[in-house]
């Protein structure tokens, strides 16, 4: 599964990031006890990556951004599709996977509850859906009503063994993808191990988004939220509070020019929920934002706003309209 380049701003999340991490360098070197940014762009996850941090002592600050780097390495070789080597891959290919390391088996576990608590709306076993239509997309069409029926068939969540002597398909020719989750996971633990290294300022950016103190003494990270339908246009401006951001949008990965058919699916109907363009969810953990975009996006505009709350989250949801609705939690900044 190919996955969105925030920096090509189809969502806008990254431009104003990186305009607060500029402003932060000036502020920062104004001040008494200065600070020193430290920054370390990357590719990663199926994406452009970017880390940036702050301390009194630069080496650190770089030390710290070393550790973070190997983190998001190490999630690669557990969790990535791109990885033909990783664990993932592993048990793809075997349909089991023995001696799993505790952090696949802590996502998996993740995004069972979630599985579980949304009745199915978020599931990891939808890989087989996506090779459907990639395939059919390789011959310059939709799958056919019958492809979408056969691969939804191997799509359960519930047919998945997790224990921490085996990982193990249930039914034959299952797939998963952590695609909706694994960079959420990666920001949750960059976050962790930066704090570990005495870091107090930071922007995350692992195609997800958390973040660490403020960027200067005046001002707090704030994110751009753009009109999936014209990444020139922002939505609104979003104030980091201390909580992680998220977003899916119907125009990440497409499968048609209407976007009626992209990269997330309604595991219950093998297709593309119709309602939406672009979720936004604010979480204390980014894993469960990540995974929650596709929780809304199946839910639809009205069903979310009620199921926000529930989840103790906040949501910006724009529709294939462009109208857009957010929970009063968000601090939107116009």
């Amino acid at each position: 599964m190919k996955r969105r380049n925030l920096f090509q701003a189809s969502l806008g999340l990254g431009l104003l990031g990186a305009l607060g991490a500029s402003k932060a360098v000036g502020a920062a070197a104004a001040q008494a006890d200065e600070l020193h940014w430290q920054e370390r762009p990357l590719l990663g996850l199926g994406t452009t990556l970017s880390l940036r941090v702050a301390h009194r002592d630069a080496a650190v600050a770089q030390r710290a951004l070393d550790g973070a780097v190997a983190t998001i390495r190490h999630v690669e070789a557990q969790m990535s599709l791109f990885d033909s080597a990783s664990a993932l891959s592993q048990l793809n290919r075997d349909g089991a996977l023995p001696d799993p390391h505790p952090d696949l088996l802590g996502i998996l576990r993740l995004a069972q509850s979630v599985s579980a608590r949304s009745g199915g709306a978020f599931d990891v076993t939808v890989q087989p859906l996506w090779e459907a239509f990639e395939a059919a997309q390789r011959e310059a069409r939709l799958p056919s009503g019958q492809a979408v029926l056969q691969a939804r068939s191997r799509v359960d969540w519930q047919a998945l063994e997790i224990s921490p002597r085996r990982i193990r398909f249930m039914k034959p020719g299952m797939g998963i993808t952590l695609n909706g989750i694994a960079q959420g996971y990666a920001a949750d633990l960059v976050r962790r191990q930066l704090q570990a290294d005495g870091i107090e300022h930071a922007l995350i950016n692992t195609g997800e988004w958390a973040a660490l103190g403020q960027p200067d003494a005046q001002h707090g990270w704030a994110l751009g939220i753009a009109n999936p339908r014209d990444e020139r246009q922002l939505i609104s401006r979003l104030l980091m509070d201390g909580r992680s951001i998220a977003t899916s949008a119907d125009n990440q990965t497409t499968f048609s020019s209407d976007f009626k058919n992209h990269h997330i699916f309604d595991p219950h109907t093998g297709y593309s929920p119709l309602e939406l363009a672009s979720v936004t969810v604010a979480a204390t953990s980014c894993a469960l934002a990540d995974a929650l975009t596709k929780v809304m996006f199946v839910a639809g505009m009205q069903r979310a706003l009620v199921l926000a709350p529930q989840w103790q989250v906040d949501v910006l949801l724009v529709d294939k309209a462009g109208q857009w609705h957010a929970t009063p939690g968000l601090k939107l900044l116009g």
